[in-house]
């Protein structure tokens, strides 16, 4: 079987012309350089070098012989490479799936995007799933990274859940809603007010979280005569069928005739999660490492900053 060693050794040989400065570039004894050339020559049954007193000079099957050499020395160099990227994370596909109440927008996007940029090697497929479903995908195996909201109502063995940052819940209403304008709105003032979103009985999530604090403020959210778990629930609010509380990061997706009021009550934010295997490939490790110290509590996330984003609204429409 003919080793790489020998075809280094006969390509560097046919490059320097000579087989003493061949084996003081690849730091070997000439003689050990001129034993693995004769055990070449053996296994293909053939000189490849016309031994002179002056240089060796390549024989006709030695010609034809130094292409191929060259050409898998460089295959085996590519392969090497491409190797040595994947096993340290550099390259591969990334399966993202993100639930419909986290838009890939705002500080997400940012990092997403940093992320390719530095590492040209990997590609990404990105697609939109409920929270509980890419639990399911992530433990399965279909799916590389989840993002997700919490809580989750039942954790998938394997499954590692990293909180990113948490975000103001806001309340969504249409233009023309009585509410539209307000500063502020209690949760209490919603108790007659038909929601949108209903949570669902095996599914946690947003429409969870919202249920379970229009509960402590002393009532169920009423459903709506159209309800939705999706981001037609936009839709759905603008054109008038009820309101629903989302996350701050939606108003980068709201249409124009949605208004979005900030809550007054106290623990009223929601978190988003990344979720992924545990002890997974390089590349989803080295992802998520990258991606949770890129993605973290800013300034952004604050019901103070929304406050003032409203105020220079307002502002701007008074000019």
């Amino acid at each position: 079987m003919i080793s790489t060693r020998q075809l280094r050794y006969f390509v560097e040989i046919a490059e320097t012309g000579s087989f003493s400065a061949a084996a003081e570039r690849l730091f070997v004894a000439q003689s050990a350089l001129s034993r693995q050339i004769k055990e070449l020559e053996a296994l293909l049954q053939t000189p490849l070098f016309t031994r002179t007193a002056r240089q060796p000079i390549l024989t006709e099957a030695g010609q034809a012989f130094l292409l191929r050499a060259r050409g898998l020395l460089i295959d085996l160099e590519k392969a090497a490479a491409q190797a040595r990227e994947i096993g340290q994370g550099q390259r591969g596909t990334l399966r993202l799936n993100h639930s419909s109440t986290v838009p890939l927008s705002g500080r997400l996007l940012d990092a997403l995007t940093d992320y390719l940029n530095a590492c040209s090697g990997v590609r990404m497929e990105i697609a939109q799933q409920s929270s509980e479903i890419q639990l399911q995908e992530l433990a399965e195996r279909r799916l590389d990274i989840g993002l997700l909201r919490l809580p989750v109502l039942r954790q998938q063995e394997g499954v590692q859940l990293y909180p990113l940052f948490s975000e103001p819940l806001l309340l969504a209403v249409a233009a023309h809603h009585p509410l539209a304008e307000a500063s502020s709105v209690h949760l209490a003032e919603l108790a007659n007010e038909p929601f949108i979103s209903i949570p669902h009985p095996q599914r946690g999530g947003l429409s969870y979280l919202s249920a379970e604090l229009c509960t402590r403020a002393g009532f169920y959210p009423k459903a709506a005569r159209v309800v939705s778990r999706k981001t037609t629930q936009l839709q759905l609010i603008q054109a008038g069928f009820g309101v629903a509380l989302l996350p701050m990061s939606m108003t980068a997706i709201a249409p124009a005739d949605v208004r979005l009021v900030a809550l007054s009550d106290a623990h009223c934010h929601t978190t988003v999660a990344l979720a992924c295997r545990q002890d997974d490939t390089p590349l989803v490790t080295q992802f998520v490492a990258r991606f949770r110290e890129a993605v973290g509590p800013d300034e952004g996330s604050t019901l103070d900053a929304y406050h003032r984003q409203r105020e220079t609204q307002a502002i701007g429409k008074r000019r």
